[in-house]
């Protein structure tokens, strides 16, 4: 007779730590005062404060209503097409055959399937991680069982990228550790890397064998399309295997439809092709089948030309929505001219916890602990409050 020294209870399961950043959207739900302001979340809100659907995914989601004939499932990989059409824009062309792609639920299912390749790979890999990063990076890495090793990225007293520690904690990594990157518009701190900068770790990267782990969420919200892919493309060039963790929730404004890719690059369409057919199988494991929805739709987007167009603008005014509001707090007080500078939808404000804590107290302004903000979490009519608020507890 099989017998056990513990028994399974889910009593005895350990409590896990909150999630800050759901705490804070609870919060700030339960809050009934009128004039509320959110920029704890991280969705785009347009002039009146809604976050719409775009009009092109709109006409797409209605021909999709239209001509689809079956809800059956596509397969572990996806929708092909639509990860072909993704990778163009990714990597600015037609994908060459060493560099594979599966479609993923959203960034997160593409960052696990990232780290869990590389816990295949090698169970005792380091993963470099710049501080303060996006909340859920650490906990994605470390449930994939990989050692994390943290090094400062931003200096909040002079606004600016650590670029000297990084480059030390680059110099100290040992052959085979995975580097994780921002691919552009760094979130939580709105800091990127600039051209030079790029140059220097991709150098790095090379001289040292790492492997690049590029978190590209935000293409087209900080310099548009082509210049926010500048620094992954220079990695792809030079580096022989990169993994590129991408989602569309922002750019197409698909949030609840989780729609996102995994792409592989290696030395050979060979390396490329064997390496898919793990991720493939790690796919099954996790979620067997993505979801179609958003991809389809977006898919049917980018086929067509009137709508690729429609969208193209679409994107052009959230981006200038972006630059609007960021000239304008830049412009409020000295101690926020920084921001003009910064990239994409957030930044962090000089504020203690203390002073955040007093502008949800008083004010109903809600934002992450750390002074993390989404620049376009407000309509327009509430910048100016929001200023007011913040000038006056920075004083």
């Amino acid at each position: 007779m099989l017998t056990t020294t513990r028994t399974l209870r889910l009593s005895d399961l350990e409590p896990v730590k909150s999630d800050s950043l759901l705490a804070l959207i609870a919060m700030a739900n339960a809050d009934i005062r009128p004039d509320k302001i959110d920029v704890g979340v991280g969705v785009y809100k347009d002039g009146s404060g809604a976050t719409p659907i775009l009009r092109s995914v709109k006409v797409a989601e209605k021909r999709l209503w239209e001509q689809q004939t079956s809800k059956s499932y596509l397969g572990s990989a996806g929708d092909p097409r639509f990860t072909e059409l993704i990778g163009e824009i990714v990597f600015g062309g037609p994908l060459p055959a060493a560099i594979k792609g599966v479609q993923t639920p959203g960034g997160c299912g593409a960052l696990s399937l990232a780290f869990k390749l590389v816990a295949a790979l090698n169970p005792d890999a380091r993963v470099l991680i710049g501080t303060p990063t996006w909340p859920n990076h650490q906990p994605i890495v470390a449930g994939c069982g990989l050692e994390i090793v943290e090094y400062p990225y931003y200096d909040r007293d002079t606004q600016s990228v650590r670029f000297d520690a990084m480059v030390a904690a680059l110099e100290a990594a040992s052959p085979g550790d995975a580097v994780l990157l921002h691919g552009c518009c760094h979130n939580p701190t709105g800091a990127d890397l600039d051209e030079s900068q790029w140059a220097e770790v991709t150098r790095l990267m090379v001289e040292r064998e790492l492997l690049p782990v590029v978190d590209i969420a935000y293409q087209g919200l900080g310099d548009g399309l082509e210049a926010d892919a500048a620094g992954l493309r220079g990695v792809i060039a030079a580096c022989g295997d990169v993994l590129v963790a991408q989602s569309c929730d922002k750019n197409f404004g698909v949030y609840r439809d989780r729609v996102g890719n995994f792409f592989i690059k290696s030395d050979s369409e060979e390396t490329s092709a064997k390496a898919m057919a793990r991720v493939l199988q790690l796919a099954r494991e996790s979620w067997s089948m993505p979801p179609d929805h958003g991809a389809a739709a977006i898919r049917i987007v980018l086929d067509d030309a009137e709508l690729r167009a429609d969208w193209l603008a679409e994107l052009g005014e959230m981006l200038a929505r972006i630059h609007r509001i960021r000239s304008k707090l830049a412009a409020a007080h000295p101690s926020l001219a920084y921001i003009g500078a910064q990239k994409g939808m957030f930044s962090m404000l000089p504020l203690s916890r203390d002073q955040v804590v007093k502008l949800r107290k008083d004010e109903a302004i809600y934002m992450a602990d750390s002074g993390r903000f989404n620049v376009l979490g407000m309509s327009d009519e509430a910048v100016d409050r929001f200023v007011t608020a913040v000038i006056g507890v920075i004083g």
